[in-house]
């Protein structure tokens, strides 16, 4: 009887791991983006294709007046940047690099720093969809009175048809799990403080 219930209990678990994975998944790829509403400044998370590109490319448009590029190798300078190809900087904006964050968490506490420092109210948020809400979930963390606007970039190595494609499936699930697990860290740490 006890193994019965302890099946259910697993069959039921994996049930709603896999609804969420299949909202999560639409969602990723249904985000809207715009580009009418200016913002103090754009942060882009490194560490996925085209990201930086994109970023500087709203800074060039006029979309905000500073960006930060959080989680760039160390010894990477502006000059360094302007020698890629697929970046273009025709802007004279301020643009500050963040050499200190190595991950996800690290991103959203030296961005909450900088955006003290710089009395920053609204930002736009540029990094991969997958890493979106992930991304959103810290940052929201670490900034509850920031108004923060989603700028997902996608690639063409991750297939929108995620589950037929065993790497982005790989990818989506686990970007999944991780987002979860933030999603509760946060729950639990909002019920310490009620």
């Amino acid at each position: 009887m006890i193994k019965k219930r302890l099946l259910y209990f697993v069959l039921l678990c994996f049930c709603a791991w896999l609804g969420g994975l299949i909202g999560f998944g639409y969602t990723i790829n249904h985000f809207k983006t715009e580009e009418k509403n200016k913002t103090d400044a754009i942060i882009v998370l490194t560490g996925g294709r085209n990201r930086i590109s994109e970023a500087i490319r709203l800074l060039n448009i006029g979309l905000a007046e500073q960006l930060l590029i959080s989680g760039v190798s160390k010894g990477i300078s502006i000059e360094t940047l302007k020698k890629r190809d697929d970046i273009n900087i025709t802007t004279s904006r301020e643009i500050t690099l963040d050499e200190k964050s190595t991950n996800t968490i690290e991103n959203a506490i030296e961005a909450a720093e900088w955006i003290k420092n710089n009395n920053i109210q609204s930002v736009r948020l540029v990094t991969s969809n997958y890493h979106i809400p992930r991304s959103m979930a810290e940052f929201r963390a670490n900034n509850q009175q920031l108004l923060i606007l989603a700028h997902p970039v996608y690639s063409e190595k991750v297939a929108k048809k995620w589950w037929r494609n065993w790497c982005s499936f790989i990818l989506i699930a686990g970007e999944y799990n991780k987002f979860l697990y933030v999603w509760i860290k946060n729950h639990i740490s909002k019920l310490k403080e009620d």
